[in-house]
């Protein structure tokens, strides 16, 4: 650990540790939770509140190397969401390491981590544009994820954002969501298309869907786990949802073949109609707030 790093951390509480494939991990042991957050792509893999089963959902196959996206935790898509041809999926800071800015304790007991990541030659290679992107995490009996996006470029630009967050549940085939009812949404692979969601969302099948003009908080309900997972937001128009189901989970080399019914992906993002145009020195945050409680 350099000096830089070490004042940064707080001894009994932060740990910087080195992670699978040698990248670097910032260990979590909060009086009320617990977390891992890898300092690629900053990217939270765990979070486990006291006396509660751990939340996020890692796949045992992902890659854990540097230029390369993690499978599982909050991925952070930015400065776009989805593919585009000839560059990486979900845009690039995902695949960067990021700077650890500072931790602080709450006193709630709860932990923030701040960390950054900002735009070079190599970025503007791939998004001709300036900017500094923050994610501030508070790891406590909730977890609040605070994603702001800087424009230090010296005219507008347009950009679509998601984490996108991995929840480990008992089997996705008995798992619900609510929250949607009513959303227009786009589905894969047609997204040029509205639909209309009736009733909560159910997975019967590969399930890929763009909820568009919505800032509603969602519950994931899972009866085998005995549990809702509730995830409010602000500074977000956008949710997805998520699960790979079968043929997609096979395709997936960094992902296992049957990990698919345990999990499901809730994304708190602005895309699509929703992507964000930022003015010059302007700046754009959004928040997602984690909690969890008892279900039947």
């Amino acid at each position: 650990m350099n000096d830089d790093l070490r004042s940064k951390v707080i001894p009994g509480v932060v740990a910087l540790e080195e992670g699978p494939g040698g990248l670097d991990v910032l260990v979590v042991t909060g009086a009320v939770a617990d977390a891992r957050i890898f300092l690629h792509g900053a990217q939270l893999s765990h979070w486990q509140p006291r006396g509660a089963e751990p939340v996020i959902f890692m796949s045992g196959k992902s890659v854990f190397e540097v230029g390369k996206a993690i499978r599982g935790g909050v991925p952070v898509c930015f400065p776009w969401f989805g593919p585009r041809e000839g560059l990486p999926a979900h845009g690039f800071v995902r695949n960067v390491v990021w700077e650890l800015e500072g931790v602080e304790q709450g006193s709630d007991g709860s932990v923030r981590v701040a960390l950054a990541t900002q735009s070079s030659g190599k970025t503007r290679e791939k998004w001709p544009h300036d900017f500094v992107a923050r994610l501030i995490y508070t790891v406590g009996a909730k977890l609040v994820m605070e994603f702001e996006v800087e424009n230090t470029t010296g005219a507008a630009f347009t950009f679509s954002e998601a984490l996108h967050t991995y929840f480990a549940v008992g089997d996705a085939r008995r798992a619900t969501v609510e929250g949607l009812d009513a959303a227009e949404y786009r589905d894969f692979p047609d997204r040029t298309k509205l639909l209309r969601q009736q009733g909560p969302v159910v997975f019967t099948e590969e399930t890929d869907c763009v909820y568009v003009n919505t800032r509603a908080a969602c519950v994931l309900t899972d009866p085998v786990m005995r549990r809702r997972i509730v995830v409010e937001k602000e500074g977000s128009d956008t949710t997805i949802v998520w699960n790979p189901w079968i043929a997609k989970s096979a395709a997936m080399a960094d992902f296992g073949d049957d990990e698919w019914p345990a999990m499901v992906c809730i994304e708190t993002g602005n895309a699509f109609e929703n992507s964000v145009t930022l003015a010059a020195g302007a700046r754009h945050k959004m928040i997602a707030r984690i909690s969890i409680g008892k279900s039947g």
